[in-house]
């Protein structure tokens, strides 16, 4: 699986997970932190910590917005700005990002591709050349139980045919 086209996606992956309602990290330092420590992690590609952007924010909450009763697994809510991973195992904002990282594992920078399952969740938070995130969480109207939860990045990542550091 290749990495998607930035002309049918601003910004490939930016992703969304539905996740059971916490209040616990969930804030901006929490997003910044998870984001900014799977940034730092990769070894000798020196990628600048993210900072958030308040635009980018509001352009992700105005989306999940319009998505909120589509809350389902099983609906691609995916849009030009705007990704999704969806998993019924996260549980927090924090957790979202945690479980865009884990991609990690599928990721072959060498080929620059993905290999035995998604991984572009995982470039788009490592992308060298993005510098501002914003992130959103709501609750779904069709089930009180989830909730989405939503980054932008800017500069959007993930360009076919260049390697995210």
């Amino acid at each position: 699986m290749g990495l998607c086209k930035l002309s049918v996606f601003v910004a490939c992956v930016v992703g969304l997970a539905l996740v059971l309602p916490s209040h616990a990290q969930n804030s901006v330092q929490d997003y910044l932190n998870a984001h900014n420590t799977a940034r730092s992690a990769v070894t000798g590609a020196n990628i600048p910590a993210l900072v958030w952007n308040t635009t980018l924010e509001a352009e992700a909450t105005a989306y999940l917005n319009t998505v909120l009763g589509q809350c389902d697994v099983n609906v691609d809510l995916s849009v030009s700005g705007l990704n999704v991973k969806v998993g019924q195992n996260v549980f927090t904002g924090l957790d979202a990002v945690n479980a865009w990282v884990s991609e990690q594992v599928y990721y072959d920078y060498a080929t620059n591709s993905c290999n035995g399952g998604v991984c572009t969740h995982y470039t788009q938070v490592i992308w060298k050349s993005s510098l501002t995130v914003g992130c959103f969480r709501a609750q779904c109207v069709n089930n009180v139980n989830l909730w989405i939860v939503g980054c932008k990045y800017n500069p959007a990542g993930n360009i076919l045919g260049q390697h995210p550091y």
